[in-house]
């Protein structure tokens, strides 16, 4: 990736250019101390005088009113502020009419910023202070007032916090009164921009001291430059926060949102004052000391799938490269290109008006549809259909460009989305929610309504990242969520019983990814690369889950690294640096995972015995037990040492009815409460009692016993040899209560409870019975 830069042969502005602002994504305002705002038509190449301002107005600071708020057009978007070193603040149109000038400041207004919603607008000045205003200009209140000037301001991604520099100290203070601000030093000089994203939450800064630097929310260091020759006089966050801009004297450079450097550019600019980027985030425009505006579009994205890498060569054309046999092709649109997409053999680009499907099999004829809204800022993929975000809303599109749904939630906010907080799989949705991160809304993808009862799922700590599995059936369908305490869990989008049972797999996570054709999940956990080949193990047995995973240190991946994806075999890394490492895995995990849903036992046993490897060994076993096919996971588990398991998974064989052996497998798993429900539902109260009895459940085995008028005798019979066996004396009022009138025998006792076995088997047999003569008719 790299910018393209234009510059006109000679500056239209005859002195420094302090500010620049798009009002679309082909038209520009740039405000210079000659007094002159020019408007910059992209599309002829046209720059028109907008007005003259009087001779005294010096502007600094230009910022156009928020088009669009939550999916909605904002009435009035034809308006901008613009500071100025005379102490005011000025509410322009876009014919350059001045509508209200208002005092603000002793000394210059360094800064003015809309907040995103355009119900507020802060002002930064010389005196040290930070005032907010109404829309129409009406001071609201002053939020700080300081020592030394205030250089710049941004707003917090929800509006309710304001950061701004203070000579070397970066500052954060919530709107609240009572709340506490967060300070910290950031730079060895007077701090000169600062740039708060709102759809990644991070933060840049560059000043005095020559460098740039990223931070998170928190004021942690995630990125230092190097020292450049100048000072950096400018920063700007792209609108979909995956890249950002840097300038300095003769100097533009474009960044990964990690902090390394995608292209360094020299253009001929003096300092660059001002950054601001296109809504659509393909176009960065600059204000230069020596009257210049330069102009940069980003080319050379490139997107990899298996053997196809794309590139973006110019606005409007891509390059395909098949590199096994070297094929090409060039695609052309008649747009140019904003966001674009390759995976599951599919190539999704989205243009300012349209959007394009190829399908890797086919690069010549593309089915073309046209958007709603131009400005798309997400594309995520799965096998069957695709989903695009912009600024109205969340659509999903299958392949053939059929519009299948859109799904909505109360305070959606579509222009902060990215893909860690949205995942798609061929059934559901997921969209974590902004304004309370613990929650997880989950969708239906064929309709857009919500699953189930309707419930979002909810963590007990913020979510960070999101991501459903791709394959199997869509009742098994299982979410990962990475949270704040980087720590990794899997549950079931479906509930299967009254509440999500949210499994924690893995601690110190910082990136994961689910393969794109097996449920098998690759993470970078601490130190170690880990690929857990088989985690719905832990539903099923959770002794089974460390033996599932492949560890390998990840120190090659060097720090702060990101999983790109995990497609067949290979997992793509982005390395700190910016380089891609790729890691290859076993191919036998995806083997398995393709034996068990087709039921080819047979095959998986072959297979495991083949590579003799203990990790397939306890895969096949938690894969087995899922699927209760019990003569294989009796199998697995001898090959991997669980003797224990092994007896327990013999006695459910030799179990009289099948809802007995169902119950006893949910508890092999741990899901007492659901092997009760099958028990009690068969009408086996003594199968149940006993159950709880094993278990030394004392009070529900008693409580079911008195419930159901049965077998009282047994729970104190067994209660009374357990308190002997341990030499203690029965303190439970209950059992007290119940021992008094309860003459335990233990010869009635073993003859009731062979009646029960004898009862089972007879029902048993029955059932078979019918469903036999049922089966022949």
């Amino acid at each position: 990736m790299r910018l393209k830069t234009s510059l006109l042969k000679e500056p239209k502005h005859k002195e420094l250019v302090s500010c620049v602002g798009w009002t679309t994504a082909d038209e520009l305002y740039s405000c210079s101390e000659d007094h002159q705002i020019l408007r910059w038509n992209l599309l002829t190449s046209e720059t028109s005088l907008v007005v003259k301002l009087q001779e005294d107005l010096f502007p600094i600071d230009l910022h156009w009113f928020p088009k669009t708020v939550g999916g909605k057009k904002q009435a009035q978007a034809e308006i901008f502020v613009l500071t100025s070193t005379d102490g005011k603040f000025h509410l322009a149109s876009k014919m350059g009419r001045i509508e209200k000038s208002v005092e603000a400041h002793k000394g210059a207004v360094l800064a003015g910023r809309w907040n995103y919603d355009g119900t507020a607008l802060i002002t930064a000045g010389e005196d040290g202070q930070i005032k907010i205003w109404s829309k129409s200009g009406m001071l609201r209140s002053t939020l700080a007032q300081q020592g030394s000037p205030v250089y710049s301001v941004a707003w917090g991604p929800d509006s309710d916090r304001i950061l701004y520099t203070s000579g070397r100290l970066l500052i954060i203070k919530p709107l609240q009164p009572s709340a506490k601000l967060l300070q910290w030093k950031a730079h060895d000089g007077i701090i000169l921009k600062v740039d708060w994203n709102s759809v990644n939450d991070l933060i840049l800064s560059s000043g005095e001291d020559c460098k740039y630097k990223v931070w998170d929310s928190y004021g942690r260091l995630l990125y230092t430059s190097s020292s450049h020759d100048y000072p950096v006089t400018s920063v700007s966050w792209s609108p979909d926060g995956e890249v950002f801009a840097v300038g300095s004297f003769n100097t533009l450079r474009l960044c990964d949102k990690t902090g390394w450097s995608y292209a360094l550019e020299k253009p001929n600019t003096g300092s660059v004052f001002s950054l601001a980027w296109s809504a659509d985030g393909t176009q960065l425009a600059g204000a230069c000391g020596n009257g210049h505006v330069i102009f940069a579009h980003v080319v050379e994205q490139r997107w990899e799938w298996r053997s196809f890498e794309i590139t973006l060569t110019k606005r409007r054309t891509m390059q395909v490269r098949n590199v096994v046999n070297d094929a090409g092709d060039v695609l052309e649109f008649r747009d140019r290109v904003i966001k674009a997409s390759l995976a599951h053999g599919h190539l999704v680009v989205t243009t300012s008006l349209q959007c394009y499907v190829y399908s890797a099999t086919n690069w010549n004829t593309p089915l073309i549809f046209d958007l709603k809204e131009g400005t798309v800022s997400l594309i995520v993929q799965a096998e069957k259909h695709f989903l695009l975000v912009d600024g109205t809303g969340v659509y999903v599109f299958s392949y053939e460009g059929r519009l299948i749904s859109t799904p909505r939630f109360p305070g959606m906010r579509t222009d902060i989305l990215n893909a860690q907080s949205v995942s798609l799989s061929n059934d559901t949705i997921a969209i974590r929610d902004k304004s309370d991160e613990k929650v997880i809304f989950l969708f239906d993808a064929l309709t857009g309504k919500a699953l189930g009862d309707g419930k979002p799922l909810t963590h007990k700590m913020e979510v960070v990242e999101i991501a459903l599995d791709q394959c199997g059936p869509s009742n098994e369908r299982k979410i990962a969520v990475i949270d704040k305490n980087r720590d990794l869990y899997l549950t079931a989008v479906h509930r299967l019983y009254r509440e999500h049972n949210i499994c924690k797999i893995g601690t110190m996570v910082h990136t994961m990814a689910w393969n794109d054709s097996a449920n098998i999940l690759c993470g970078i956990q601490d130190t170690q690369f880990t690929v857990w080949h088989y985690p719905s193990a832990v539903f099923t047995d959770k002794d089974l889950l460390p033996k599932t995973l492949y560890m390998k240190d990840a120190s090659e991946f060097s720090r702060a690294p990101h999983i790109l994806n995990y497609v067949g075999t290979q997992v793509t890394v982005r390395r700190g640096d910016g380089s891609l490492v790729y890691s290859s895995v076993s191919p036998y995990p995806a083997l398995l995972h393709e034996y068990s849903a087709s039921s080819r036992w047979e095959d998986a046993l072959r297979l495991c015995r083949f590579a003799k490897d203990q990790s397939l060994w306890a895969c096949l076993a938690g894969m087995a037990m899922a699927n209760r096919e019990l003569t294989t996971a009796e199998v697995a588990y001898a090959a991997i040492g669980e003797v224990d398991k092994v007896q327990y998974i013999n006695s459910i064989k030799d179990l009289p009815s099948k809802e007995s052996s169902v119950a006893h497998m949910l508890l092999f798993s741990g899901h007492v409460q659901e092997a009760e429900a099958t028990l009690l539902q068969a009408g086996l109260v003594y199968q149940t009692i006993q159950v709880h009895i094993n278990l030394y459940n004392w009070d529900r085995a008693l409580e079911l016993a008195v419930k159901h008028k049965t077998h009282v005798d047994t729970v104190l019979a067994y209660r009374l040899k357990f308190l002997q066996d341990f030499s203690k004396k029965e303190t439970n009022k209950r059992f007290m209560q119940y021992a008094d009138g309860v003459e335990v025998d233990w010869e009635k006792i073993q003859a009731k409870v062979e009646m029960e076995l004898v009862k089972e088997r007879e029902k048993a047999a029955t059932t078979s019975v019918r469903s036999s003569l049922a089966s022949r008719r």
